[in-house]
């Protein structure tokens, strides 16, 4: 009996005359089940934080930019800018594109320039045609490539960036004494305007 007795009290709030006594009672019956669905939402959130696929039917013409890791199987035209994501080309994708991305992994066609601030990853029956550029360059056996390679590290592109404004700035405020200097190849000038610090 004693189950019997909770399951009647609860039965009068929810459609009893509680509910009929106030008329939000159904309003805040409504609310409670509310936070599930934003829960589900927030998962449907978490699972887009994954790779994101475009796939094999899909034509895309125009810039394509985005903070996700992106797998493209489809075609794409233009320009792909995913400067700290990972792009991956699947063995259906055909790409007529400029690629920068933070690591490239190619298994299908890219016709472009591919740049990426890590790696590029040109596996067995993946095509370029056209330059790389990244630090480090894996081809695998089988696949195509037609173009250049830089890989040159990005930190060593800033360096010499670094030294040559530096250079600049140290021969610019040199004192008039040291004017006859000016007149000696820049490789001979930088080193006497370094020296006395």
């Amino acid at each position: 009996m004693w189950k019997r007795d909770d399951a009647v009290k609860p039965a009068p709030p929810s459609g009893g005359p509680a509910a009929a006594g106030t008329g939000q009672s159904p309003n805040n019956l409504t609310t409670s089940p509310a936070p599930e669905p934003a829960r589900s939402s927030d998962a449907a959130r978490g699972m887009e934080k994954g790779p994101v696929n475009i796939g094999k039917s899909v034509v895309i013409k125009g810039e394509l930019t985005g903070s996700e890791d992106l797998t493209i199987e489809g075609h794409v035209e233009g320009k792909i800018e995913l400067r700290q994501n990972v792009l991956t080309i699947g063995s259906n994708g055909r790409i007529k594109a400029q690629v920068f991305a933070k690591s490239v992994v190619i298994f299908g066609e890219v016709t472009g320039n591919v740049t990426a601030s890590e790696k590029v990853d040109l596996r067995d029956n993946g095509s370029v045609d056209g330059d790389i550029a990244a630090p480090r360059v894996a081809i695998a056996e089988g696949a195509h490539f037609r173009g250049s390679i830089d890989m040159q590290r990005a930190g060593a592109k800033a360096g010499e960036a670094a030294k040559t404004a530096d250079a600049g700035s140290k021969a610019a405020p040199a004192p008039p004494a040291a004017a006859p200097a000016a007149s000696q190849p820049a490789s001979q000038a930088a080193p006497a305007a370094a020296g006395p610090r």
